[in-house]
């Protein structure tokens, strides 16, 4: 970035940052709130609508988690224009209406008598779709209305935000499975995005940038170039996608293995999936002082390979009497990840072109989020020929790989990102 301007850019967009309306921020943090509260309950009613109602296989259930997320690999690229050029509050709206539909659907069809395995693959795909255009969205429209000196302290907030709703999501999630079913629970995920759409309509709609007539395919190229050709931001975007990879696998393979190998029951399953979120909590919580006291390479290589060694512990349990062992492996691997998240996004974001920022964010998701069905396609692949505890196990077993590459590369080599 240029020091030789009288008015840095950056000083620009902080100063019309600080002119938008009061409260714009905590009503985006609502809105995202409210949505993935509603969301981390549907993480864990899905597949066992799959599992108790439809009486899938592993395979299916496994499938139904690369549905939901195999548009990060298909749509992230184009939506990192369409976020550039159309107006991102009016898109966040629409998508979470197209969310609220799809899933509404679940419901009214479960009560009729017509619920089948394809309508809840159908449902995967299209909330998972739009879920890929909401999130790049809503990764630009951040720092759009924060200041880029208060960025890591915002991103801190909703990631904190994010683990206290997938900490009371899967407990939520369990109690409602428990009263009235588990497809009840997935009424309260589509009005949640119903809420999100209302809050999102009150906030001020972002400027489009205009239309340069460059086509879609080279404006995607250069945020690829950018990303690739990037010393830091590369071998950040490489450590991502190989721990959202495990981060999938081991999402698909939790329901299955607690449910059908340690024999947890809904409530249960949904107290152990809810310590992913508290490790997360913990994560957010200290990821500025981890980073300021360590550094920022530091922080992510030490807090990852610490939840890396952490996880080792989930594949002893084998019964509900011993499910803490799982909690204790899965808070230990959040509480890593979310270490190493929130310092690189917060990174790509102040370091990024202003110009570039969403079409870079859309790179880094297609690549690094890209990992998710095939993590998830893998771990179903393991446990339908080699069993559940196996893949458990392989999974778990590879989680240290991550940061190791991390500090074999450049980052590794100095205190901070530079």
């Amino acid at each position: 970035m240029s020091g030789t301007r009288a008015i840095p850019e950056d000083d620009q967009r902080d100063d019309e940052r600080e002119t938008s309306p009061p409260g714009v921020f905590w009503r985006f943090w609502a809105a995202s709130t409210v949505s993935g509260a509603g969301t981390a309950v549907t993480a864990l009613a899905l597949p066992l609508v799959a599992l108790t109602v439809l009486d899938a296989t592993a395979f299916e259930v496994a499938l139904l988690a690369v549905a939901g997320q195999v548009s990060w690999l298909l749509l992230s690229l184009p939506a990192g224009v369409v976020a550039q050029r159309v107006p991102l509050r009016r898109l966040q709206v629409v998508l979470d209406l197209v969310r609220s539909a799809a899933l509404g659907s679940l419901p009214l069809a479960w009560w009729l008598g017509t619920l089948t395995y394809p309508h809840l693959l159908i449902a995967a795909l299209v909330t998972g779709a739009a879920t890929v255009l909401f999130d790049i969205g809503n990764s630009t429209f951040l720092p759009a209305v924060v200041p880029a000196r208060q960025l890591a302290a915002r991103n801190s907030v909703m990631s904190g935000t994010h683990a206290v709703t997938d900490t009371g999501g899967p407990s939520l999630g369990g109690v409602l499975i428990g009263a009235t079913g588990p497809v009840g629970a997935l009424v309260v995920d589509a009005a949640s995005y119903l809420a999100s759409a209302v809050l999102l309509r009150t906030l001020p709609e972002s400027r489009p940038a205009p239309r340069t007539g460059e086509s879609v395919l080279r404006l995607m190229s250069e945020g690829w170039r950018y990303v690739i050709r990037h010393p830091v931001m590369r071998p950040c975007m490489i450590w991502a996608t190989a721990a959202n990879f495990l981060n999938a696998a081991l999402l698909a393979l939790t329901p299955l293995y607690l449910v059908r190998e340690a024999g947890l029951d809904s409530v249960q399953l949904g107290l152990v999936l809810a310590m992913d979120g508290v490790g997360g909590l913990a994560g957010a919580a200290v990821a500025v002082r981890v980073t300021t006291r360590l550094g920022t390479a530091w922080g992510i290589i030490g807090a990852d390979l610490a939840g890396g060694a952490l996880l080792l512990l989930a594949p002893l349990t084998t019964s509900a009497g011993d499910a803490y062992w799982f909690a204790l492996g899965n808070a230990g691997f959040a509480f890593g990840t979310v270490i190493g998240s929130i310092t690189t996004r917060t990174y790509r974001q102040t370091q990024s072109p202003p110009e570039l920022l969403s079409r870079v964010m859309a790179t880094v998701r297609f690549v690094s989020w890209g990992a998710l069905p095939l993590g998830a396609l893998t771990a179903g692949l393991l446990a339908t020929f080699a069993g559940a505890h196996t893949a458990l196990w392989a999974v778990c077993a590879s989680a240290c790989l991550p940061p190791l590459y991390l500090f074999s590369s450049r980052v590794g080599r100095y205190r901070d990102l530079v």
